[in-house]
């Protein structure tokens, strides 16, 4: 019998604005990027997945700019989750828009451990692609890692492509840590083609 996903709410900042989010990757594989110099000619970028010789951990602890909800540079974030009953937050999706784009960007998304492979993850970007499409937005974005592949398949078999990449968004070694910025965009004027 398959299981059902506890009702998704909406958590308003006065509540959670601040409330961190425990976001821990854990990888035994990554994406590498290798960039050929880029000349008069052009250049190239592949991106190739690889097995990871150890696993590959990133914990909030790491960051100065650990994740949480409603952060101050996110102007008309909404956020949506799921509370249990004590009132823990158990996972949840923000959404920000960027008005300059017609673009509505998922800054944060997550699914406590207990929760996941239930469809939760799911339920939530349908929410994301819900809210974009009544306001009227050309395209959902985001942003992950090249480390977290678990999260890429998710991203790519909800309809999402690759739209770009960063390869010093957070030092100047991504690419050596293995964490580089890639950008995933979800177009709605291409659904009918899925």
């Amino acid at each position: 019998m398959p299981s059902t996903v506890p009702p998704i709410t909406y958590l308003p900042p006065q509540k959670w604005k601040g409330v961190p989010i425990p976001l821990v990757t854990r990888s035994d594989s990554y994406y590498d990027v290798e960039i050929t110099p880029f000349t008069e000619k052009g250049c190239s970028v592949n991106l190739v997945r690889k097995k990871s010789e150890k696993e590959i951990v990133h914990t909030p602890e790491e960051y100065d700019f650990p994740d949480s909800l409603y952060q101050d540079h996110r102007k008309n974030a909404e956020a949506y989750g799921i509370v249990s009953e004590s009132g823990e937050l158990k996972a949840c999706i923000e959404v920000c828009p960027e008005e300059w784009s017609n673009r509505l960007a998922v800054t944060e998304l997550w699914v406590c451990e207990e929760l996941r492979g239930r469809g939760i993850g799911k339920s939530l970007m349908d929410k994301a692609k819900e809210i974009a499409k009544t306001q009227g937005r050309r395209a959902l974005i985001l942003e992950t890692q090249s480390c977290n592949t678990a999260a890429i398949g998710f991203y790519l078999h909800e309809g999402f492509e690759l739209i770009g990449f960063d390869s010093c968004r957070y030092t100047n070694n991504d690419i050596g840590r293995r964490e580089v910025r890639f950008d995933l965009g979800y177009f709605f004027d291409r659904e009918a083609r899925r």
